[in-house]
């Protein structure tokens, strides 16, 4: 145990040595490069192993060979990346097996800038690829985060033997804090009883997302819906400053930090501000927002680098309970504690 200072990106490595990862596999891409730059570096010094693929097809593909043998997989991208790997995160929930992926995002559509953007929610929480299924998401705002979320990651991928993506975003993944490590290597998964290991132990175990049958393949999806209900029992929110707020901002991961210093700007000159951050995006924690939006005057902004997609979710869980503002930049650019001050006094009816 010890504190360092390290880059977001980095931490999320550390996090995953610590959880016990066997294997990383990708591609760089910035502003995630150093994700694999760290893994190439720190995984063969340990003893684990480390693939340089020559896309992020073959990445996601590698990573589902390992997950299917029961190996701590991993693998990081950005958004262009992450969309090459669709295709490869539905196979992995459809044959039920765990990994983590780390999606450091930047702004687009297409290749975009290596700016900071939130427009990858839609892609990652709705799932992104084909047929019904969900990755859960975890959205780490600090260095810290970035290294405690992803081993937080691979406890929920094994438990729920689901895809996770920790969903960070440009400024998050590059910038350098204080890390404290964490205190110990987390106990290996038993995976014996569903890996194909070529072992007498896991002979009769069958890997697949291939069901031809059309009943067989209705059985799975109903039993992945029951799984993903089962898993809104991990979502986490922190509120701050919510108790007495009559304007609260929802936000995650470094919109949340602009918002948080605003809530302390706003509270020094008379208005009762707060902040609702969900840590978790999928599931969303639906209850608490749901139950602060019901609070008699109550408005939210939510404040996101995107054109709205996690204010529609917000929109949805709180079910229209109170007036939803939208806080929204883009192309790569992060909006201020100003414009989120002046955000803020405007959904409570006073001058901007």
């Amino acid at each position: 145990m010890g504190v360092r200072l390290v880059k977001g990106n980095d931490a999320a490595v550390i996090g995953a040595l610590h959880a016990g990862c066997d294997a990383y596999f990708g591609y760089p891409i910035t502003p995630a490069s150093e994700v694999a730059h760290t893994a190439a570096k720190l995984f063969p010094r340990l003893g684990r192993v480390f693939v340089q693929a020559e896309c992020e097809t073959a990445s996601i593909n590698m990573v589902y060979g390992a997950a299917a043998a029961g190996k701590l997989a991993m693998t990081g991208s950005s958004g262009p990346g992450v969309s090459l790997m669709q295709e490869g995160m539905s196979f992995l929930a459809a044959s039920e097996l765990p990994c983590v992926l780390v999606d450091v995002v930047r702004a687009g559509p297409g290749l975009g800038n290596i700016g900071p953007e939130q427009s990858d929610y839609n892609q990652i929480v709705k799932g992104g690829g084909h047929g019904n299924y969900h990755n859960l998401v975890l959205a780490p705002a600090s260095v810290q985060e970035m290294c405690d979320f992803t081993v937080w990651g691979f406890d929920l991928a094994f438990r729920y033997r689901n895809p996770v993506v920790v969903l960070a975003d440009a400024v998050i993944g590059q910038m350098v804090e204080p890390l404290t490590l964490p205190e110990r290597v987390v106990p290996a998964p038993d995976v014996q009883r569903w890996a194909v290991r070529g072992t007498a132990a896991t002979r009769n175990n069958v890997v697949t997302s291939i069901f031809l049958d059309f009943e067989v393949l209705e059985d799975l999806n109903r039993r992945l819906v029951e799984k993903y209900r089962r898993a809104r029992s991990e979502a986490v929110a922190e509120s701050w400053q919510t108790a007495d707020a009559e304007v609260v901002f929802v936000a995650y991961g470094v919109a949340s930090r602009i918002a948080r210093s605003a809530v302390e700007e706003l509270r020094r000159a008379g208005l009762r501000a707060g902040l609702f951050r969900p840590k978790t995006l999928y599931p969303l924690p639906e209850d608490e927002l749901a139950a602060l939006a019901r609070r008699p005057g109550m408005r939210l902004v939510v404040a996101e680098l995107s054109d709205g997609q996690f204010r529609d979710d917000v929109l949805m869980a709180t079910r229209f309970a109170c007036p939803v503002s939208l806080l929204s930049r883009m192309g790569g650019n992060l909006f201020s504690i100003e414009d989120a001050m002046a955000a803020a006094r405007t959904a409570a009816g006073g001058p901007a």
